[in-house]
């Protein structure tokens, strides 16, 4: 997206540090029934966990996904191991995950079991358009149609 002078940030002039953080590894959820969520998320990302601790036949308390075309990872987590104090009610900082079709998705993941957070809602003129909704877990997943991931992708393609 823009800075506060409208103009986009140049690629080419990275400022980066050691303490300077360089992207998204991993992005938990928190669940009280594991196998119902990692059921839920398989659905909706069309791909199985490529990680759950501790293996079979136990039952899983970590479960990861690979998602995308930089592979971000979810992690879905017992709620039982969330610190103390952990907020159980939908809110906070919203992820969203780049999709071609935001309207579509959005109608996806509410038939899927997800009920309205954010409508589809259009922010600017710059062709970005976001939505969100709370899985039947009671995370926050939002979605995106970003003009500015597609240019990134398309630049580590070409």
């Amino acid at each position: 997206m823009s800075d506060t002078t409208g103009t986009t940030p140049s690629a080419t002039t990275p400022r980066t540090t050691a303490t300077t953080p360089r992207g998204l590894t991993t992005v938990s959820f928190w669940s009280d029934d594991v196998p119902a969520a990692v059921a839920w998320y398989t659905e909706v990302f069309g791909v199985d966990p490529y990680y759950v601790m501790p293996p079979a036949p136990a039952p899983a308390a970590y479960v990861e996904f690979r998602v995308g075309d930089y592979q971000h990872e979810l992690g879905i987590i017992d709620r039982s191991y969330a610190p103390a104090g952990a907020a159980t009610a939908p809110g906070g900082a919203v992820v969203y995950w780049h999709v071609d079709d935001v309207r579509a998705t959005y109608a996806r993941l509410l038939a899927l079991g997800g009920t309205e957070y954010q409508p589809v809602t259009p922010q600017g003129d710059g062709g970005f358009v976001t939505a969100a909704v709370v899985d039947p877990f009671g995370n926050v997943l939002g979605v995106m149609e970003n003009p500015h991931y597609l240019a990134v992708l398309e630049g580590r393609e070409g």
